[in-house]
């Protein structure tokens, strides 16, 4: 992935998502992806996640630097909101 605001932004995406379902092994994996993606890719590390009403910030190191990306709560939200609102389609499958 080659621009890091778009690596920041699906992490935080399918975060949300295994903040909320911490048993879907899925999305679990994906987010584990995504991180490392982060870590060897873009070389970032020590991310803290804020929100507000309207917005996300993403606080993270990069070559020494503290820095900051925010993203708007409706784009990052919108898969949890789908599977909200179509439980049945997500379902969680244990791992074997």
């Amino acid at each position: 992935m080659k621009s890091l605001q778009d690596a920041l932004y699906n992490w935080l995406t399918i975060k949300v998502v295994t903040d909320v379902r911490p048993d879907d092994a899925a999305a679990l994996e994906t987010e584990e992806m995504f991180f490392g993606m982060l870590e060897n890719e873009h070389g970032v590390s020590d991310i803290e996640v804020t929100k507000d009403d309207v917005m996300y910030y993403v606080h993270y190191q990069q070559k020494g630097e503290r820095k900051m990306y925010r993203y708007p709560r409706e784009l990052i939200e919108v898969m949890l909101d789908q599977i909200n609102a179509e439980p049945e389609k997500y379902r969680n499958f244990p791992e074997e």
